[in-house]
């Protein structure tokens, strides 16, 4: 499908800063229906968003991605949904070392809900102040 796409199909994005320069990347955009459902028991399920990430210089698509967006959405906020896995894996990692939540070592269910709701609500404090710029060394 996207190798019958002509060239104007296809824009330029840009979805974050990095550390030397914008990640910026050649996107087009499909409405599909992917088969589904269970054995036995084929269904057509509702239209999804196809976002298609395809370098110029390069002879076959590089990323596709599924999304359930509305149909309304702009291909800038496909893009930047797209790549929005980034942020999460990079929080979780914070979130296991700053606060501790890869630090429980406890049995049960309760024990680790508790410590995970800790955790999270810890990480959120500190994102907060990090934010506005107010540190735990500006109260010193």
């Amino acid at each position: 499908m996207a190798q019958n796409l002509p060239d104007s199909a296809f824009h330029n994005i840009g979805w974050r800063e990095g550390t030397n320069a914008r990640f910026t990347g050649r996107f087009a955009a499909l409405r599909v229906r992917c088969a589904g459902g269970n054995v036995g028991k084929a269904r057509l399920l509702a239209a999804q968003w196809l976002p298609i990430e395809w370098p110029a210089d390069q002879a076959e698509p590089e990323k596709y991605h599924l999304s359930t967006l509305p149909e309304t959405t702009a291909l800038n906020d496909l893009v930047a949904a797209a790549h929005m896995r980034w942020r999460i894996e990079r929080d979780y990692q914070d979130l296991k070392q700053d606060p501790g939540l890869g630090h429980y070592e406890g049995r049960g269910w309760r024990g680790l809900n508790h410590h995970a709701s800790l955790s999270i609500a810890a990480y959120g404090f500190l994102l907060t102040h990090r934010a506005a710029g107010t540190g735990c060394a500006d109260r010193h």
